[in-house]
């Protein structure tokens, strides 16, 4: 008998304050809204606060188990914005959706001062794509007994697609995020509550982002959940030579391979049409375990 196509999920219990999600049987969806004037996909869309609150509602209705909001573009090439102007545009979109949706609100930051703004207006989760550049932001973090994600970039916004290069891009993110749950704990975050994302786009060329979903599965050894966020991402438009607004059968498709590969949420602007894509890759992932593996000892 052949190996199957999936790679191993290992299941996790994430719980805090009034949340709890279930990872492993089934594959969570974060949803994107972007309080940007110069977001890569939405151009701007939801820059107004009544409109991103209804982005929000819109995200839960369809299924979304985390709302990710975030006022910084992280693009390529984009410009650092001030933590002021940050806490400007994501404070009140997070107390407004808080306050009328019960999903997890995640904030999309590297700076602890515009964390602890958005965790204090609601906001129950942080993702952090620098994964602790601000040192700060794991003492919170801990403070706050809130989940965080660790994200890999090389370089910044600004620099990172300048030339990457990689001796073994997984790898070298395995160590990186191995490094950076040490730092986190030697803050006082517990294991359970920090989740790994290997920053698909992020320092990466496009034959690097095919690696990484390839071999996802590698990430599994660090021991916690693994989100990946490929949504409508310039290595599917270079790929299929189309614009942002016409990568949504792209989407779904790296979607998939990062659900067969073992990702536990993946981070879409499509969360409709996701769930679906998802549920069909969780029943792959299920009919595989089940022809691999005795009765009981399946894997998600």
């Amino acid at each position: 008998m052949g190996t199957g196509p999936c790679s191993p999920r290992a299941r996790y219990h994430l719980g805090w304050d009034r949340f709890a999600i279930e990872l492993g049987a089934r594959t969570a969806l974060m949803g994107v809204v972007n309080v940007t004037p110069d977001s890569f996909f939405d151009g701007g869309r939801v820059f107004d606060t009544r409109a991103a609150v209804d982005r929000c509602r819109r995200l839960a209705d369809d299924g979304a188990d985390i709302l990710d909001v975030g006022g910084e573009s992280t693009r390529p090439g984009a410009a650092d914005v001030p933590a002021d102007e940050e806490v400007r545009r994501v404070v009140p979109v997070i107390e407004a959706a808080a306050s009328r949706l019960d999903v997890p609100i995640s904030v999309d930051t590297s700076k602890a001062n515009v964390a602890r703004a958005a965790l204090e207006a609601g906001a129950a989760m942080i993702n952090d794509v620098t994964a602790g550049s601000d040192p700060a932001i794991f003492a919170l973090a801990a403070e706050r007994g809130v989940p965080i994600v660790l994200m890999h970039m090389k370089g910044t916004p600004r620099t990172m697609q300048k030339a990457p290069r990689y001796d073994d891009v997984v790898g070298e993110i395995a160590q990186f995020l191995a490094a950076r749950l040490d730092a986190a704990a030697g803050a006082g975050v517990p294991a359970e509550r920090v989740i790994v994302d290997p920053g698909i786009g992020f320092g990466k060329t496009v034959e690097h982002n095919f690696e990484i979903l390839a071999r996802l599965g590698e990430l599994g050894a660090l021991g916690c959940p693994v989100l990946v966020g490929p949504s409508r991402k310039s290595f599917i438009g270079t790929t299929l030579g189309v614009e942002a607004g016409e990568r949504l059968l792209g989407t779904a498709a790296a979607v998939a391979a990062c659900v067969l590969g073992g990702a536990h949420i993946v981070r879409v602007h499509d969360v409709a049409e996701m769930r679906q894509v998802c549920d069909i890759a969780d029943a792959v992932r299920r009919a595989d375990a089940l022809r691999r593996a005795a009765p009981g000892e399946a894997d998600a």
